[in-house]
């Protein structure tokens, strides 16, 4: 069996929408998919992706778990990048999503600064795809963002800051507070948790993120 090549799931053409911005975009706007054979395809590729892994699956494997034809794959994902890009995507997609419906679940801002934290390194860290690729590539995640020119981390923290604007408004957190650079910050050490791994903070024990989210994070929150 022929093994296809695939670039990095986590970068974008140079000019091009970074994955991330195309996944937040989707979940504000609450963008659907009409095309049930697309996510029939879709679905079957991210099955297949997480049993076999990207780089030894083949848009054959992809159709035959779908059960299509090569040509109706090739129909709606002209190459392999592009089947993966948008089932990349739309795990991302579904991270947003879920994190807009937990967040609603904590009663206090404090709550819902160390639940943000916590849930989006258990959102990756324990997506079969997604947390697969980091822990087969630990420099895959760093190195896209880096090479990216800082688009990836500049999408999640418009995503958090757009959530202390909400807290402002609300009148939960001081009006004076700089969300902006308040989002940037805990964006970055969030991203530095996934990318390099801890040997202090045990990030498989949910207990040991929250409590430094509590004591390191929430503070942020004041003006």
């Amino acid at each position: 069996m022929a093994v296809e090549s695939v670039g990095s799931p986590f970068t974008a053409a140079p000019g091009a929408e970074s994955l991330l911005e195309r996944a937040y975009i989707d979940a504000v706007e609450q963008v659907g998919d009409a095309d049930e054979i697309r996510v029939r395809v879709l679905d079957a590729a991210y099955e297949q992706f997480c049993r076999m892994g990207i780089q030894r699956s083949t848009m054959e494997d992809v159709a035959k778990r779908a059960g299509l034809s090569r040509i109706t794959v090739y129909r709606r994902f002209a190459t392999k990048d592009t089947l993966v890009e948008h089932v990349v995507r739309r795990e991302y997609r579904r991270y947003f999503d879920r994190f807009l419906v937990e967040i609603k679940q904590a009663e206090t801002v404090a709550d819902r600064v160390v639940l943000g934290f916590v849930s989006s390194l258990r959102a990756i860290r324990g997506n079969p795809l997604i947390g697969g690729l980091i822990a087969a590539e630990p420099g895959l995640l760093a190195s896209s963002m880096i090479t990216d020119d800082g688009r990836t981390l500049a999408t999640v923290r418009e995503f958090v800051a757009g959530q202390l604007r909400q807290e402002q408004h609300a009148g939960n957190v001081p009006a004076g507070l700089d969300a902006d650079v308040v989002a940037e910050l805990m964006v970055r050490l969030s991203a530095s948790f996934l990318a390099i791994p801890s040997h202090v903070i045990d990030l498989d024990d949910e207990e040991q993120p929250a409590a430094l989210a509590r004591r390191y994070l929430v503070p942020m929150l004041e003006a």
